[in-house]
């Protein structure tokens, strides 16, 4: 078979890119080695991770806060296996969706492992065991990322264990050991720390989410700690036993120092690593860097080869689903001929815990290191009527802003659907607004993107009206 366009990948990036590709008069197909499409997010990522941050909210919720809403409850107990079941029916639901959008734009879907013939052909060794070669003038790489793992760490997916399988937990931990703070390790550290685990950090770093504005971390830390969490910050791990019931970890401190921890489960979370096994890039002439990365050209994304792109995480740039998102739409149209955009300064980070934590621009650290004249504005939420009324107190926002022109650089945001509200500040940042454009705006009250509005004052002239 011919194709336009074959998309090797359906996660975020290669799904999306096979939609827009179609939508642009393209004949297109779509490889995805598994049975279900949607790829690493979809299926063991953000949208399982999701489903139990919200389980686990409500119950701590229920157990926490509920008795002071007037809401009374007896007997309350989390069944975890309820909670797993109902985060299948959600994946489910979402793989529904992705097949019918596939059919709705004429995709044509092969489920097998896809590997190159040449630069322009494709063999897709198929689930039933036979196999199939297709051809395409362009061929697009969304293989996406696996969990990186480190040989002195034996991940045996029982005690020892990554993301994928804490998402299927059968029991809840008695104690539970995160290695890496980030923000895997955060959200799922605190998904079952609300449900009652005794949860550990093991960060080499010196706060959470190391890639952050450091406000960020230390906000976030403080939050989390409520939860009953333990912080080993500027740990580095020196290796990982599995002693049958329980795990004991080993970590030299700050001051070279053995420190010992032991728990029933140890969750690695140390970051993830560009998956291409099995695609035999040579035999279409291309080859990984250092980093286990394709090298593309910074206004196409195309690889070295003509006619092949590569998105997402396997390229240079943050490995997030809305990132390869956007990298999907903008190789479709640069075939179509078409001459797209991406400001990657502004695609935003979220942390998905409660309070969330989202990021757009730079961190106030970045902007030291760069020597650039700022200043700097926030708001707690605690000063907020919304959050008051919600019992969601816990964080703030951070602006900041040039302190010659007043244009937004970086807007930090750690509290109550900080996911949602950080789309305020990259709208703003797009159209290069200054923290004076967004005090100017009325904000309806009371939100909790009042709080973004007050740190834009603060920023402009401190003169925040409510804190």
């Amino acid at each position: 078979m011919q194709y336009d366009v074959i998309v090797i990948g359906s996660g975020p990036g290669g799904y999306v890119a096979a939609i827009r590709s179609a939508q642009l008069g393209l004949k297109t197909a779509i490889i995805e080695k598994y049975s279900v499409l949607g790829g690493t997010c979809l299926n063991v990522g953000c949208i399982p991770s999701k489903a139990l941050l919200d389980s686990s909210e409500h119950f701590y919720n229920a157990q926490h806060s509920f008795a002071e809403h007037g809401i009374e409850l007896e007997n309350l107990k989390a069944n975890l296996s309820q909670m797993i079941s109902r985060k299948k029916g959600v994946i489910e639901k979402m793989n529904n969706g992705i097949a019918f959008l596939m059919k709705k734009n004429k995709i044509t879907v092969y489920n097998g492992l896809g590997s190159f013939v040449d630069k322009n052909t494709v063999n897709v060794a198929k689930l039933d065991g036979t196999a199939e070669q297709i051809t395409g003038k362009n061929i697009i790489i969304a293989t996406g990322s696996k969990p990186t793992v480190l040989p002195f760490i034996p991940v045996d997916k029982k005690r020892v264990i990554t993301s994928t399988e804490a998402l299927n937990l059968q029991e809840i931990p008695k104690h539970l050991i995160v290695i890496g703070a980030g923000v895997i390790g955060a959200e799922l550290g605190s998904v079952y720390a609300r449900l009652g685990a005794k949860v550990s950090f093991v960060e080499f770093a010196d706060s959470m989410i190391p890639t952050m504005d450091k406000t960020m971390g230390k906000e976030l830390q403080k939050s989390i700690k409520k939860l009953g969490a333990d912080f080993y910050l500027s740990h580095k791990v020196t290796g990982v036993v599995n002693n049958g019931d329980d795990v004991t970890v080993t970590a030299k401190n700050s001051k070279d120092e053995d420190v010992t921890i032991t728990g029933d489960y140890v969750l690695v979370c140390i970051g993830r690593r560009p998956y291409t096994d099995g695609l035999n890039l040579e035999a279409a002439g291309l080859a990984t860097d250092q980093r286990g990365k394709l090298e593309v050209d910074e206004h196409t994304l195309q690889t070295k080869v003509g006619g092949i792109y590569a998105i997402g995480d396997v390229i240079r740039g943050a490995m997030l689903a809305h990132k390869a998102e956007e990298e999907g739409v903008f190789v479709a149209e640069t075939i179509a001929g078409q001459k797209p955009h991406i400001n990657y300064n502004l695609i935003p980070g979220v942390v998905y815990t409660w309070p969330e934590v989202a990021s757009v621009g730079q961190t106030e650290e970045e902007l030291k290191v760069a020597g650039r004249a700022y200043k700097a504005g926030s708001f707690p939420f605690k000063a907020l009527g919304r959050a008051t009324a919600s019992m969601d107190t816990d964080g703030l926002v951070k602006v900041l802003a040039d302190k010659a022109t007043d244009e937004i650089l970086g807007v930090h945001i750690i509290g109550a659907r900080a996911a949602d509200m950080i789309a305020e500040a990259v709208v703003a940042m797009e159209y290069r607004a200054s923290a004076e454009d967004i005090s100017r705006m009325s904000h309806a009250h009371p939100t909790y993107t009042e709080a973004l509005k007050e740190a834009c004052l603060a920023a402009t002239e401190n003169r925040a009206l409510h804190a």
